[in-house]
C-alpha cells in the first residue's frame, strides 16, 4: 500500500488538526528563557512572536484570533508553563525576515501562574496525554484543547 506524503502546506490540516481547532481552549507558545523569558515579556508589556520557522507552527500562528489565550512555556532550561498571555494582533509578515512565508502575531502577558507547571507533571497527568506539547514536542506553537486548558489550570491550584 502506498503512503501519500503530506506537503508542508497540508501539514496539520488533517481531520485531527481541524477537530483540535474546533475544541480550542487556547494555544501554547514556547521560548527559551535565556533568549526571551516570561520576566522580559512582563517588562516589555507586549511583543510580536517572531522567529517561527516551522510550517506547522506558522500555520497555527495564522489560526490565532485577537483575544485567544496562550500558555507561555519556558523550554530547554525550566521546562514549565509559567504564564498566560493573549493575542492582541493577528498575523502579519515577520519583520525579522524578507521571506514572505513567515509570520508573527502580537501577544501581551495576562498573568503569571501561581506556580510553574513542570513538563514532568504534565506528562504524569492523564488528561494531558494527547496534548501537542507532549506528543509533538518540537513545535514552538501548538493548540491546547478546552479540556487540556482546564486540566492545566487545575494543576496550578493543586499541591504537588
Amino acid at each position: 500500500m502506498a503512503i501519500k506524503k503530506t506537503s508542508k502546506k497540508e501539514a496539520f490540516k488533517t481531520p485531527a488538526h481541524l477537530a483540535a481547532l474546533e475544541n480550542l481552549g487556547g494555544w501554547l507558545i514556547k521560548s527559551e528563557p535565556f533568549k526571551y523569558s516570561w520576566q522580559q515579556f512582563i517588562h516589555d508589556k507586549y511583543t510580536h512572536w517572531d522567529g517561527v520557522r516551522n510550517y506547522a507552527a506558522r500555520n497555527f500562528l495564522k489560526e490565532m484570533k485577537v483575544g485567544d489565550q496562550l500558555f507561555f512555556y519556558h523550554s530547554n532550561a525550566q521546562l514549565a508553563i509559567v504564564g498566560i498571555a493573549m493575542v492582541v494582533k493577528t498575523y502579519y509578515q515577520d519583520p525579522t525576515t524578507t521571506d514572505t512565508n513567515w509570520v508573527v502575531v502580537d501577544v501581551a502577558p495576562v498573568r503569571e501562574l501561581i506556580k510553574p507547571i513542570p513538563l514532568s507533571v504534565m506528562k504524569a497527568t492523564p488528561a494531558l496525554v494527547n496534548m501537542k506539547l507532549l506528543t509533538i514536542g518540537r513545535l514552538s506553537v501548538s493548540p491546547v484543547t478546552t479540556s487540556e486548558w482546564k486540566a492545566i489550570l487545575q494543576l496550578e491550584k493543586k499541591d504537588n
